[in-house]
């Protein structure tokens, strides 16, 4: 079976780990990239030893897919010519810059009838993959990704930036139409919201709570999940997921953790559990995943649909925070 011609379009930071993993994978020939950088260019080519093309259109002409890992004030028009071309698209996120580009790139999906994936790469972490297993109509979420301050990604606010993340993996858990969304959030250093926090309510009565920030003194993302008889942790930077079930008790069990819920009811064990996290990069497992679609003809792990709906709360999110709120405005 012939490779797959990829096209990369962006050599920055993560454009960079796109090619380099990219290349290790049999699915994919790496024909070239494209960067307007010609510091960059200069410096990919000589690492990876690949072809700088000097145009997307030169890059895509000669490619099967393309691999958007640009900045996402330039993803629709990347993509827009990529998808009249007939390409397959991977596109990282957020899936555009504005809701009016999303959605015509839905149109433009549907038109090309091609596959078409997002890079919401959190879907392909180790221990959220070991964890869904085990979700069952989860009715409360809590979410907190924080980040140590990088000027890298400040182009748009924090909730484009890493909420979006979770934003995602809660639409994915959760199997019910967004009712209610608030949120607050203010700019601290960039000009865009570097702190954000987020309640979305939904038909069926769960609630998330999301907080992002990206001017942090450490880094996390984690989040808990809480159903019927069940707490879950993911932690999606330790690649980690910790269970704990509330059962009978167990008369064999001389050890376990019993709990007294008081008003005569019955007495109940907790269970300590760790499901097991296959080690895995995810970047790495998405573009497996993009491969194997284009391959089969089949519909992608995370749709240009999802891409839109994550904007889509995100930017209903945005609606609600107070632009000028800056701590250092004059």
């Amino acid at each position: 079976m012939s490779k797959i011609k990829l096209g990369i379009l962006g050599a920055g930071h993560l454009g960079k780990i796109h090619i380099r993993l990219a290349k290790q994978l049999e699915d994919f020939d790496v024909v070239g990239f494209h960067d307007p950088n010609a510091e960059i260019s200069t410096s990919a080519s000589k690492e990876f030893g690949l072809k700088s093309f000097d145009s997307i259109e030169e890059l895509v002409d000669q490619c099967d897919a393309v691999d958007i890992v640009t900045p996402t004030l330039s993803h629709f028009n990347c993509s827009q010519y990529a998808l009249r071309s007939g390409k397959h698209v991977f596109i990282e996120k957020p899936l555009t810059n504005t809701m009016e580009e999303a959605k015509k790139l839905v149109d433009l999906t549907h038109e090309a009838k091609v596959a078409v994936q997002v890079g919401h790469v959190e879907r392909f972490n180790p221990a959220f993959v070991a964890a869904q297993p085990h979700f069952d109509q989860v009715m409360f979420i809590e979410t907190h990704r924080l980040a140590e301050y990088n000027p890298r990604g400040t182009d748009v606010s924090v909730v484009l930036d890493l909420m979006i993340h979770d934003i995602d993996i809660v639409l994915k858990v959760v199997n019910a139409n967004l009712r209610k969304t608030s949120a607050s959030g203010v700019a601290v250093i960039s000009d865009n919201p570097d702190i954000c926090n987020a309640r979305l309510e939904f038909d069926n009565g769960c609630v998330a709570n999301l907080t992002a920030s990206r001017i942090s003194l450490k880094n996390m993302r984690k989040s808990r999940f809480f159903q019927k008889n069940a707490y879950i942790t993911v932690d999606f930077l330790e690649r980690k997921t910790d269970m704990v079930l509330i059962q009978d008790p167990d008369p064999n069990d001389p050890f376990g953790v019993i709990i007294h819920p008081g008003n005569d009811k019955n007495p109940k064990q907790l269970v300590f559990e760790k499901p097991s996290v296959v080690e895995s990069n995810a970047i790495m497992e998405e573009l497996k995943s993009f491969a194997h679609s284009i391959r089969t003809n089949s519909l992608t792990a995370v749709t240009v649909e999802d891409g839109h709906d994550a904007m889509q709360v995100a930017y209903q999110i945005l609606d609600q925070l107070n632009y000028s709120n800056s701590i250092f405005a004059t």
